[in-house]
């Protein structure tokens, strides 16, 4: 389905029911959330949004973090009546970010997972426009039907588990230069003005053993949302950078049970311990 204004989202759950919106990771799509979906969707109406210039609203940008959060409170008003609840994974949570310093009036609750906000070393060379688009030109528009190198990029680049590869390379075939090079920009993301007039909730997620500069982020976001609690993930001694960040698809369960105790004010899942545990 579509919105009004070109943002593709599917959406799974009766519609009676309140409205959670998932936002992905840049490199995927809605199809990312289907299996936290499949868990909520006897209690939630879960609507699976494709970010402008990615997935199937490749028609849609260009790509901006203002953009994406005027489309998302759009979606919202739409289809939730005004107000839903909002949950972003990396990408996806810099979205949810700048939805509430803009328009945080549409948000019940929100979970930020992995928002990156300072800069990460050596990242700001990488995703200058000129830099990503040559990596376009050189890395990705000539493999798009290699499935051997879409696959390394699956697995080493974005860190995504293996059942997804057909849903991974129909994102990487949709890629246009224009969406690569701005959804590589999304790693310049800085704190937006306005987020202390936000009351929504806030669950702000990092991985244990994510960059330094992610957990950072996310003290920064508590400093400055009123209505925030930090919490960090761990999946256990053989877990990876990739597999904690990535979490809502390596641990989908886990995910579905730390957004629904959230929302509903219960305690989180054993998996979720307090941010201030870690230095």
């Amino acid at each position: 389905m579509e919105t009004t204004r070109g943002l593709y989202f599917e959406a799974v759950g009766a519609e009676t029911t309140p409205v959670i919106v998932f936002l992905h990771g840049g490199g995927a799509a809605g199809w990312m959330w289907r299996k936290v979906a499949a868990i909520l969707q006897g209690q939630y109406r879960c609507l699976l949004v494709d970010l402008p210039e990615q997935g199937n609203s490749t028609r849609t940008g260009p790509f901006s973090h203002e953009l994406a959060a005027d489309l998302t409170a759009d979606l919202i008003r739409e289809q939730a009546g005004g107000k839903a609840h909002v949950v972003g994974l990396s990408e996806g949570a810099q979205v949810v970010v700048e939805l509430l310093s803009r328009q945080s009036e549409v948000v019940d609750h929100a979970v930020i997972s992995s928002a990156i906000l300072r800069p990460i070393k050596g990242a700001g060379m990488m995703s200058s426009p000129g830099a990503a688009r040559w990596s376009y030109r050189l890395a990705i528009a000539p493999f798009k039907n290699w499935d051997g190198w879409i696959r390394l990029n699956m697995r080493y680049s974005a860190g995504i588990p293996d059942k997804y590869f057909a849903d991974f390379k129909r994102s990487f075939q949709q890629t246009t230069e224009s969406g690569f090079v701005n959804i590589l920009s999304a790693v310049n993301y800085r704190m937006p003005a306005g987020l202390e007039r936000a009351q929504a909730p806030c669950l702000v997620v990092v991985g244990d053993k994510e960059y330094r500069e992610m957990q950072d982020s996310a003290r920064d976001l508590l400093g400055v949302l009123p209505n925030s609690r930090g919490a960090v993930v761990s999946l256990g001694s053989k877990s990876t950078l990739a597999s904690e960040h990535n979490w809502a698809m390596t641990a989908p369960e886990v995910f579905a049970k730390t957004v629904a105790a959230w929302i509903e004010g219960r305690s989180l899942p054993d998996e979720l311990g307090e941010l201030s545990d870690i230095r």
